[in-house]
């Protein structure tokens, strides 16, 4: 370490004093698409991944970024019809002309290790793990950090990963607190991310 160089560990934060900066740098400090290509495109599911992760990530796969997509997700939202989001996911990308055999999807995750987890057997069939070298990680800003923490933890240590960041308007680097919804996501996020890590669940990590 250089002289004057101190870091921190994302689980020495205590979740209950974060300021406005900490919370910043740990969810949206050193998050940006290196342009690389892939095997897969990785989407995480939620109640708004119709909205704003399915449009980023057929845009990757049209750009030829990767020849396939995942589309990770069981939960069931209330009004969204009775189709899981990884479906509902699939269905729109069809729509918007996704050939469906570079299709995968999972249905049984219900949060983000779930996604993680449950997406190891559907790779595994897809490509054979062994094959994969690089994944295309899609999901909302906020959320990347955590969900790529949770892929190095859980993932084939030779997998590498691409963070490529929805944009959901509201919640980035540049605005998250100006809105008590974007507030409230940012805060329990990084609270989140923090337990999960003193818990053992995932791997800790230095502040960027």
């Amino acid at each position: 370490m250089e002289a004057g160089v101190f870091t921190v560990r994302i689980s020495e934060l205590d979740p209950d004093r974060l300021t406005r900066k900490q919370m910043t740098t740990l969810l949206f400090e050193g998050i940006v698409d290196d342009g690389q290509y892939g095997d897969c495109i990785f989407v995480f599911g939620s109640n708004r991944s119709l909205r704003y992760r399915l449009p980023a990530a057929v845009e990757l796969y049209k750009k030829g970024r990767a020849p396939k997509l995942l589309f990770s997700g069981g939960t069931v939202w209330a009004g969204q019809s009775n189709k899981s989001e990884a479906v509902l996911m699939r269905d729109r990308a069809i729509e918007l002309g996704v050939q469906p055999q570079h299709i995968l999807i999972e249905t049984e995750s219900r949060h983000t290790k779930e996604n993680v987890l449950s997406s190891l057997m559907v790779l595994d069939r897809a490509f054979m793990l062994h094959n994969i070298r690089r994944l295309l990680v899609v999901t909302s800003a906020y959320h990347v950090r955590r969900a790529y923490l949770t892929l190095r933890t859980y993932m084939p240590r030779w997998v590498e990963y691409t963070l490529c960041p929805a944009d959901d308007q509201m919640t980035q680097k540049d605005n998250w607190w100006l809105t008590p919804e974007g507030a409230k996501r940012v805060e329990a996020e990084s609270r989140k991310m923090i337990k999960y890590i003193r818990m053992g669940a995932i791997e800790d990590d230095i502040l960027p």
